[in-house]
């Protein structure tokens, strides 16, 4: 055989094949940077996620390296979303909406539900198939028909397999909690109730889990962080943790948020809701005027929340002072303005110090999509960042830090939220991109042979936004850098944050909607009572490493399902608006096209065939679309005036054509 003539004598490997609609595919292999392509003839009737045995293929010069699946070792699909096409005789197909997946399901009409042409469904994939027969199935849920209000967003629920429904079990049990914090729980707790402290989150926030006070002795800060209890209602091994910890995180769609704990908790008991007492763990910090934490304290509390307030209250409150005695929100809350102001100045003193030592800070906007009442998209705009969410954001940070610290001096099992150094080949290439506008960075360390570069550090990374902010090459160079870095992740080893330039640090904050944070109460509060003897430390040992590789996995899915649900939105925004032109920035350029950015956060192709008046080429050492003739460039930042010329719900794809006459015209 051909293939077996190609074979190299290196070890078969181990990965992850990851498929295409075209019939190739790539496998990852865990700890190898590069993935390895596999040829359509190659794939041995591979499925996108099966776990896969390659050998690699000779070498190629100037291709990606090759590699052939030997044999399938365990699916990694096991249902499909997608449209059901019925035939004549009453069976179909479905065409799955994952366009990873080559082959359409086949589904016999006993096996169909009666699904019609136009439906939505999850398909159980029965029998995978062969080079000459379609894979089989049957249908296992209709989700509605494809025009049916809600049923886009639901499709990719059931795609990434996240569970909306609590089982009957979990949800008794949250109902059987109770719903008032009683003498009993507040004893043997510290009594904060007499602090002011405030919530400050957004206007449809209903899980409220953390709170803020601020005080200044005149010398020193004292910042409290007050985070709800979540571990006193959802004990370890219940039906509601077993559930939490399947789920891993609260997942925020578009339409709506599939909770990690149910309502009854989240928002009730578990929400430290306004004028209520409720059990939380405090970290108390004392921060001197250089925003150095110089004494702290973690501890149960009981607390009373003053007030729930929002960013947009907060926001108006510090930033509109000529106005401020006419603003309804003044009347509402200005005996707390003393501590707002506080907390501004706290906020300013902890983000300078952060920003001192290296901290990179990415400004990129999120965005926020309105729908109507059938779930169709009113409004996209970008949510910028605030004072408010910077002081939220700033005494976080201080709490995460804090606490990651103390227990890992303590040496015990803990969970971390770890950031890896940059890859150092990206980082390579981002040094010679920026010699070209006059900009470097330091390298220190041993260089390395492949690279040539040394480790760069974070504060090198911030000092270059720094230069580069307000110039043209903003856009682009902070795009670049954005990209070398790699995504954080959570462990059992402190490896340290490379993004914060902190050597510890951990997700303390967020129980109601993380399960990381709700294994870390746990931990901090079998501390706190003396009950981390040998026996169960070993047993934190024993479940910590999984319990942050699933929290990892998890996170990525919610990750990945918000972008689809956004990007699904985005394109049927758009589609009400072909033929309508509006100015944008080039946000990506590949050998394929070049990505355009509107003010919104909309992003669209540009396809490398509707670049006009010359041929257009790739060069990947400046990351420029380049005219072979002419010379002329489309590159990172470069603002564009763009048409909208279609918009593909299936693809969640949105191509623009250039609308500006000097650059669609040379002459």
């Amino acid at each position: 055989m051909e293939a077996k003539e190609k074979v190299k004598t290196e070890p078969m490997l181990i990965g992850t094949f990851i498929g295409n609609a075209k019939g190739f595919g790539f496998v990852e292999v865990e700890g190898r940077k590069d993935n390895f392509f596999v040829p359509e003839k190659y794939t041995n009737g591979a499925f996108h996620m099966d776990k896969v045995q390659i050998a690699l293929l000779t070498d190629r010069p100037g291709k990606r390296q090759e590699a052939q699946v030997l044999r399938i070792l365990e699916r990694g699909l096991r249902r499909v979303v997608g449209t059901f096409e019925r035939e004549g005789d009453g069976c179909g197909f479905v065409i799955p909406d994952n366009r990873k997946l080559a082959q359409d399901i086949f589904v016999t009409k006993d096996r169909s539900r009666g699904a019609v042409s136009g439906h939505k469904v999850v398909a159980e994939i029965t029998d995978y198939g062969t080079d000459r027969q379609s894979p089989q199935g049957k249908v296992v849920e209709i989700l509605g028909h494809i025009n049916d209000p809600g049923v886009d967003i639901l499709s990719i629920v059931r795609g990434f397999e996240l569970p909306l429904e609590f089982p009957e079990k979990v949800m008794n049990q949250a109902m059987r909690t109770a719903q008032e914090v009683s003498e009993a729980d507040m004893a043997g707790r510290r009594d904060l109730r007499e602090i002011r402290m405030v919530t400050i989150d957004g206007e449809d926030s209903k899980d409220l889990d953390d709170a803020v006070s601020v005080d200044f002795d005149g010398e020193r800060f004292h910042l409290g962080v007050h985070i709800a209890d979540v571990a006193n209602y959802v004990q370890e091994n219940s039906a509601l943790d077993r559930e939490a910890l399947k789920r891993g995180t609260s997942v925020y769609l578009v339409d709506r948020v599939i909770p990690m704990l149910p309502h009854a908790l989240s928002n009730g008991i578990c929400s430290l809701n306004e004028g209520q007492d409720r059990l939380a763990l405090s970290c108390l910090m004392t921060v001197d005027v250089r925003g150095e934490i110089t004494d702290y304290e973690i501890c149960e509390s009981v607390i009373r929340v003053e007030r729930r307030m929002t960013y947009t209250a907060v926001q108006a409150l510090l930033t509109d002072g000529s106005l401020v005695e006419r603003d309804e929100n003044y009347r509402k809350y200005r005996t707390l303005l003393p501590m707002l102001r506080r907390m501004e100045q706290l906020s300013a003193i902890l983000r300078g110090r952060r920003r001192q030592r290296g901290s990179v800070d990415f400004d990129f906007p999120e965005c926020k999509i309105r729908l109507d009442r059938d779930g169709h998209p009113t409004e996209i705009k970008a949510s910028e960042r605030n004072t408010a969410t910077d002081i939220i954001e700033d005494f976080m940070l201080a709490a995460n830090e804090t606490v990651a610290q103390h227990f890992y001096w303590l040496d015990l099992p803990f969970v971390y939220r770890v950031h890896d150094l940059p890859d150092r080949e990206r980082i390579q290439k981002l040094l010679v991109f920026i010699s070209n506008f006059g900009y470097y960075m330091k390298s220190v360390g041993k260089k390395n042979a492949k690279t040539g570069g040394g480790e760069v550090r974070p504060k090198e990374i911030q000092k270059l936004l720094d230069r580069v902010a307000g110039t043209p090459e903003e856009p682009m160079i902070s795009r670049l850098a954005l990209r070398s870095m790699k995504p954080a992740r959570y462990s059992t080893e402190c490896t340290g944050h490379f993004g914060l330039a902190c050597s510890y640090y951990c997700h303390f904050t967020s129980p109601i909607r993380r399960y990381p944070d709700l294994q870390i109460h746990r931990i901090i509060k079998d501390q706190l009572r003396g009950r981390l003897k040998s026996e169960k430390t070993a047993h934190y040992r024993s479940i910590l490493p999984e319990v942050a590789n699933h929290a990892s996995e998890t996170e990525r899915r919610a990750d990945e399902a918000e972008r689809e649900t956004e990007k699904l939105k985005k394109v049927e925004y758009m589609k009400d608006r072909i033929g309508q032109c509006f100015d944008g920035v080039v946000s990506g350029v590949t050998g394929w096209g070049v990505y355009v950015e509107l003010p919104d956060t909309v992003e669209g192709l540009i396809h490398v065939s509707r670049l006009p008046g010359d041929c257009f080429y790739y060069n990947e050492n400046t990351y420029e679309m380049v005219g072979e003739t002419t010379g002329r460039t489309f590159k990172l930042g470069m603002p564009l005036r763009v048409r909208v010329e279609e918009c593909d719900p299936v693809n969640r794809t949105i191509d623009f054509s250039l609308a500006d006459p000097v650059l669609a015209d040379p002459d």
